[in-house]
């Protein structure tokens, strides 16, 4: 089993590994947590932080792709949309990003948690934790769960995509079906925003 593969911290500190797959309600679940008063790291914003204008990131993907990611008005600056639409139609340059990311994002990780280290519980909300075998920096790994189409449906209304753009973002990750199996708990995000709130709340409840 891929889980017996993946070692958990083991530390004292408590460490909730936050996942899902895009769309799937991870962000509204990671504010909750942290409006109960966790520590709340996310990933996403490390990811950004590595392709910041000016940042050795930065300058690596325009060495990589030159005028087609550029923005507007930029100099060192990654027009995130142009981007995405080289890596989610390429899964050989989808790797490649990730190569270059991935590390960064661990390496902010690492020095937050090591910042934090006083704390009892710290939230780690990590879209690609098993796609990135982050498994190891989490006590624990909580999954936002929902159906395919639901999945599908949300993200084309979050982000104004085609279906075939969404479905390229939801192919570019393990199947919500292919995580559940991995997860310690799972939070049902099948019905509406009051009832991840109650389903939240209850796993959270029943964690303690």
């Amino acid at each position: 089993m891929e889980r017996l593969n993946r070692p958990r911290w083991t530390g004292r500190q408590r460490r909730i590994g936050l996942t899902g797959g895009i769309a799937s309600g991870k962000s509204t679940v990671g504010r909750l947590l942290a409006a109960r008063g966790l520590p709340l790291l996310d990933a996403d914003a490390y990811a950004r932080e590595a392709l910041a204008p000016g940042s050795a990131g930065a300058r690596a993907v325009l060495a990589r792709y030159g005028e087609r990611v550029r923005a507007a008005g930029g100099a060192e600056a990654i027009d995130r949309a142009a981007l995405g639409a080289i890596v989610f139609a390429d899964a050989a340059e989808r790797r490649w990003l990730e190569q270059l990311v991935h590390p960064i994002v661990r390496a902010r990780f690492e020095a937050e948690l090591q910042r934090l280290a006083a704390a009892p519980a710290v939230v780690l909300m990590i879209p690609l934790l098993f796609e990135a075998g982050l498994e190891d920096l989490c006590s624990e790994v909580w999954l936002v769960d929902c159906d395919a189409g639901q999945q599908l449906q949300r993200l084309m209304a979050r982000d104004g995509l085609s279906e075939g753009d969404a479905r390229a973002r939801i192919a570019a990750q393990w199947p919500l079906a292919r995580k559940r199996p991995l997860a310690d708990r799972l939070i049902d995000n099948r019905g509406g925003a009051e009832q991840l709130v109650a389903e939240s709340e209850r796993v959270f409840a029943r964690s303690r």
